[in-house]
Formats: structure tokens, sequence, C-alpha cells
């Protein structure tokens, strides 16, 4: 993070009203909600994004193609990569700083404790509600059943992303049954769910949640991603786009764009828009080429970097096998934060890396130590060393060699690597 952006959360995190530990409840936020007059019910069509894997994508295509269409959204992203502000988008630029401060002000005056992302989510709401854009893409956190973005009574579409077992560390029940429960079984009625691309056990049990509700359900099987000579279609009964882009790369990415056109085109977007718009889209960091900047000057020319903040076992299937498209070596700089999984998620990479090198990937408590992901790569019988930083570990990979330097692993190492670059 920027040194103000770092500021601004750690007075967020030391302040004695939030908290930086996880409590879902809806109770604390929905009374400084009610204090504050409710501006979560001032905010127009609201789109809530679900799921494990691919809120990101989701709500940053649909964002583009309202944006391409003339229809002004807000957006409440999670998390950040480099700046606080980027989670707070607000028709045509994020807040600023001074905007955020302010907004922190007025939630100390309520007197309510929350958490932090309780905190973030109200800070989006009170400049959301003032900007009456047609449109609020909402991001949810971990789980939503009790998750501080669930306070809307009549959302305009509820969209449900690859759902997985990520979050198990923040359930009782450590199953993938509760994770899918307390992510779709609590949605709201009389509105619009979009069901992304899910494993088929996955699929079933969704379904088996939301056979009473009452809202119109559009599965994953009203559209599909098709590949055609090397090239890549959104298609559905009525409609084949071509997905011209150099910036999105791997399937699980083209997935959920094309779960965003197919409820673009049920917004009444046109077709010829999403056509022009497609090649515009950027995800940064996830499978992101860095093609400028300090690190891209410490290598040599025969070399590519690609940054990608994978952390789930979805995400890290996905990046394989792009990966495997890729001729030539190829090499990763990997690190973790705590609660998630590094043995499994460095075994899908068995066979696509001739060594990885490990590094911190936040703060040293809250990342996974080099020793622990060294031992996982090694149980893996991958090649490894370690560094102790993203700097030392390219100087010690980077030769005339032919290459792609991977850096994968968190948000937080891309986000610290992107900001320092």
């Amino acid at each position: 993070m920027s040194l103000p952006s770092i500021n601004l959360y750690n007075q967020l995190a030391k302040h004695k009203l939030f908290k930086k530990s996880v409590n879902f409840k809806l109770d604390r936020i929905k009374l400084v909600l009610k204090k504050l007059g409710n501006p979560e019910k001032k905010l127009k069509n609201v789109i809530n994004i679900i799921g494990s894997d691919g809120k990101y994508s989701l709500l940053t295509s649909l964002k583009y193609f309202l944006e391409a269409d003339n229809r002004a959204s807000s957006a409440y992203i999670s998390p950040s990569l480099i700046d606080i502000k980027e989670r707070f988008w607000v028709g045509n630029r994020y807040l600023t700083h001074s905007e955020i401060k302010k907004t922190i002000k007025i939630i100390e005056r309520q007197e309510v404790p929350l958490t932090i992302f309780e905190a973030l989510t109200v800070i989006f709401l009170i400049n959301a509600s003032l900007r009456n854009n047609e449109f609020n893409l909402i991001e949810a956190g971990a789980l939503f059943a009790k998750d501080s973005t669930n306070v809307f009574d009549f959302p305009l579409i509820q969209a449900v992303v690859n759902i997985n077992k990520q979050h198990l560390n923040f359930l009782k029940k450590k199953t993938l049954n509760e994770v899918i429960f307390q992510k779709v079984g609590f949605l709201s009625n009389f509105t619009k769910i979009y069901v992304g691309k899910q494993k088929k056990k996955t699929l079933t049990k969704i379904k088996h949640y939301l056979k009473k509700n009452n809202s119109e359900k559009i599965y994953s099987n009203q559209w599909k991603l098709l590949k055609i000579n090397n090239f890549y279609y959104y298609k559905d009964k009525e409609t084949k786009i071509k997905l011209n882009s150099k910036y999105i790369h791997s399937e699980g990415l083209l997935e959920n764009l094309c779960m965003a056109i197919k409820i673009s085109l049920d917004l009444k977007i046109n077709k010829k828009i999403i056509e022009k718009t497609v090649p515009q889209i950027k995800f940064p960091g996830r499978v992101q080429y860095l093609n400028k900047g300090k690190i891209k000057k410490m290598i040599n020319k025969n070399e590519k970097i690609i940054l990608d903040g994978a952390h789930s076992l979805v995400a890290a299937k996905n990046l394989a096998k792009y990966l495997k498209t890729i001729k030539g070596p190829k090499y990763a700089i990997w690190g973790m934060i705590k609660n998630k999984e590094p043995f499994k998620f460095i075994k899908q990479f068995k066979g696509v890396f001739e060594e990885v090198v490990t590094v911190p990937a936040s703060n040293k408590e809250n990342s996974i130590s080099n020793y622990l992901l060294m031992n996982s790569a090694k149980k893996n019988n991958l090649s490894v060393s370690s560094a102790k930083n993203v700097d030392q570990a390219i100087k010690y990979i980077s030769s005339k060699q032919k290459k792609t330097i991977v850096i994968l692993g968190s948000l937080y190492l891309v986000g610290s690597v992107l900001d320092n670059n």
C-alpha cells in the first residue's frame, strides 16, 4: 500500500471502535445504518456479487460494460491491491483519502463497535448514497449469511460466482456444504439470481438451497465459453461475441467475463457496446504481465514477469492450465498469507515450474513462513529455495536464459510488487 493508504488502514486497525477480528453478525452494522438514516436504502439497482473465486473479475467486467453504456455505477471492492481507496468507486473515480477520513469521523460519532470490514462497508454505503448512481455493485466478503454486505432488502440482481472450500476457516462446520449454505442459503427473494459455472456437486447443492427461493434463477447452462481455433467466444441461444482481449488470459477469468456479458445483455446493453468494451477490460493482479517499471528493468530482455494473486485451489488450477500453454522454462516467486492451504496450492504446479522461490507475502504476522512454504514445495517434489523479498528472488532467478517468472500466491504480495514497481 502507498504510505497514505497504510496510515489510513492503520488508523482503522488501531481505532478503539474497529476490531481486526472477524465476527459475523448483522446487528452492529444495522444499528449504525439505522442511526445514519439507512443510507443503504437510497442505493438504486444493487447487484450483490457472492462466492469464493471470481467476484472481482465479474464486478470489474460489469462496471466496464455499464459505464460504456453511460450508466453510472458505484462499486464496493475487496480487497484493495495498492491503496485503500480502490475499495470505493463512486461513478467516475475512487474516493479520496480526505473523503474516507471525513466518513470515518461520521462513523465514530455513532459510537457502535464494528469490525474493520463493517467499517469499510459503511464508508462505501454513506458515500454511494450521496451519488445517486444508476447501479451499485457490491462485492461480498468471506460469507454472505451474516456478511456486512447483506443489508439490502431487494437487490436487483444477486450473482453467484464459483463456490469452493476457500472460506472454511470462518465456519464451525468445516464442510463445503456449509460454505454453500452460508453463501446462497440466505439470498433475497423476489430478485434475479445468476449462478456461474460450478462443479456438478456444488451446483446440485446450490439448486437445493435455492429451491424455496422464489427469485428468477439463471444458471450457467444458459450461456457458455467457447474456444474455436485458439480464439474464445461468449455464446448463448441468440448471441455470439468474440472475446478479443490481450489482457485476459486464464479460462477462469474468461468464464467470469462471460457471466458479466450475460447479465449485461439482460440489462439491455447493446451487443456492439460489449464487443467494443471487451478489449479494454483489465484485471490488475490477475494473470497480469508486467511490462514496465523498476522490476521489469531488473530482468533480462528475454524474460517475462506475470503477476497473479491466485491463492485458492481453483485459482491455482486455472493459472497452472494457462502457464502450461506458455513455451519455455518458468520460475515462481511464491508467498501466501495465513489460513490458506500451501501444500494443496503448490501441488497444482508440479511439472510447471523449474524452481520455486519462497518470499513473505506481507508482514511477518500475516505471512506463512518461508520454512513452511519450502516444506510444502519439497513434499510435492518441487525444486525450492527462499529469499527475504521479491527483489532478492528476482536477482537470484534472472539470467540471460529465456524464461517466464511468475509472482503468485497472494493479492497482498502482488499489490506490494505493483506499489513498489
